[in-house]
């Protein structure tokens, strides 16, 4: 007698059933890995020109000049603070005989930071060939160029005499007073200067394909002839595209070696000398992960409300403010590795002086609230971003990154106030207390660099268009037609 009735089927053999279910995992795996459109909603190239141009062709949105209005009243504190400095002299300041490195070479370093970020965003990933970085590459550049000159206002205004500010360039003069390369100041200027030339070469040159864009578009003249002049006499033929492509990557790579040295020079500062808490070779990956730990989180402080403003979500994506928070996250957790290493150098090295600083007078000194926060803002919060909906909310995580962005400034005051405020001699210590001269300054350099980056984005395109439409699927010759017309690229997968 048979063991199945004629009404029974017999069931699938399992090897079948294994079969199948591998067959599901793969084409499971296969769809999630495809990788997400650089732009999406299927948009085209002529969309994308038209949309990133609008920016500047359409009337200005009453919003802009609200925001210019307070951008430059807020600038305006910066410009009284230094012209009373400089009609009183620095006694303005709340710097002392304890602490006479405090608020403005923080807000130096602060500044400097956000500088390096941007080039090194957009120079490592154009360098490392990281197609996604492509809608915000424009925005970095161009937040490096403003960061940088913030910066600059602190080193030639806090030499006290600033009509003799000239002799930190090695120009020759009828007296032989020479610089001298022996001090900190003078390799910060170098430095910086030369990071700030080669960054607004690095901006500029980018701009150029898009500025002749612009210049065929606008029929304004005076908009006309300003984009002819910048976009010099660009027609886009291969000789033009060639040498184009040739000279931005010598640039991003000579950039890229500018954000070492420049990195290198401002570490230097602190780890030349004999100051406990200065003295360390920790300090160049110490302001380097420093710095694009800052220009991540001030990027996505830009990106996220521009998304929002003009209409851009088809071209700033969820996924770059996926990856933006990706890289914040890892740069959270290498500054809180660095600081465990701090404390772990001060109780290896053996100094009873390195120790006082590290264990006693940062955590429990009178700057203790200052190092708690610090750590809660740079290394706490940004562990929310391990969470995928965290990181593709974008308000959200406009609202988280602003805390890693005080945080790197608190830092900065840690590194410097803290360390000079109680050196070797008791009898020497003191405490800094930053006068409304010093808090209207620095707020007034955040007017200067929102105003600059405000005029950019008027009148400038913000994102990078060629570079955009270079990304597209349409734009590889290899894609078949269903390639084109879903708007992804075949056998990619997440980077």
């Amino acid at each position: 007698m048979p063991y199945f009735t004629p009404s029974t089927k017999p069931a699938r053999p399992r090897y079948d059933l294994l079969a199948r279910h591998e067959e599901e995992e793969i084409e499971r795996a296969h769809q999630e890995n495809i990788r997400e459109p650089y732009v999406t909603h299927n948009r085209d190239a002529v969309w994308v020109g038209d949309r990133i141009a609008s920016v500047i062709e359409n009337p200005t949105p009453l919003w802009w000049y609200i925001a210019v209005s307070i951008a430059g009243g807020v600038a305006s504190f910066t410009a009284l603070g230094v012209l009373y400095l400089i009609t009183t002299g620095v006694g303005v300041w709340g710097e002392n005989n304890s602490a006479n490195w405090a608020w403005d070479i923080t807000n130096f370093v602060f500044w400097i930071g956000i500088g390096h970020a941007g080039t090194m965003i957009a120079a490592i990933l154009y360098l490392t060939r990281q197609k996604w970085a492509t809608g915000i590459n424009r925005a970095a550049e161009a937040m490096t160029v403003f960061a940088v000159m913030c910066a600059g206002i602190y080193p030639g205004v806090h030499v006290g005499r600033v009509w003799f500010a000239w002799y930190l360039a090695p120009i020759p003069n009828a007296n032989a007073i020479w610089p001298n390369f022996k001090s900190p100041l003078l390799w910060d200027v170098v430095a910086v200067s030369t990071y700030l030339s080669v960054s607004i070469m690095f901006w500029y040159v980018g701009l150029i394909p898009d500025v002749a864009a612009m210049r065929d578009r606008v029929k304004n003249k005076i908009l006309k002839y300003f984009y002819a002049i910048v976009c010099l006499g660009w027609r886009g033929s291969a000789r033009q595209w060639t040498n184009y492509e040739f000279c931005y990557l010598m640039l991003a790579g000579i950039a890229t070696l500018l954000v070492i040295t420049t990195c290198t020079v401002v570490s230097s500062d602190f780890s030349t000398s004999v100051i406990p808490g200065w003295h360390g070779t920790i300090f160049l990956p110490y302001f380097g992960v420093g710095a694009i730990y800052g220009g991540f989180c001030m990027l996505i402080t830009l990106l996220v409300p521009l998304r929002e403003l003009y209409k851009l979500r088809d071209i700033i994506t969820l996924r770059h403010i996926d990856m933006c928070c990706r890289f914040v996250l890892l740069m959270a957790l290498l500054i809180s590795y660095i600081y465990l290493m701090e404390f772990f150098i001060a109780y290896y090295g053996g100094s009873p002086n390195e120790r006082f600083t590290f264990y006693q007078d940062r955590i429990f000194g009178p700057y203790g609230t200052t190092w708690l926060c610090m750590i809660i803002f740079n290394s706490v919060i940004p562990m929310l971003f391990w969470s995928k909906r965290v990181r593709r909310n974008p308000w959200l995580a406009f609202g988280i990154v602003i805390f890693p962005s005080i945080g790197m400034w608190l830092e900065r005051f840690v590194i410097i106030v803290s360390s000079v405020h109680r050196d070797f001699l008791p009898s020497s210590w003191g405490m800094f207390y930053p006068t409304y001269v010093d808090i209207l300054t620095f707020t007034g350099t955040f007017g200067v660099f929102f105003l600059m980056y405000l005029l950019f984005i008027r009148f400038l395109p913000m994102i990078a268009i060629a570079e955009i439409r270079s990304v597209l699927p349409e734009a590889n010759p290899h894609a078949p037609p269903t390639v084109i017309k879903n708007g992804a690229e075949p056998g990619s997968h997440h980077v």
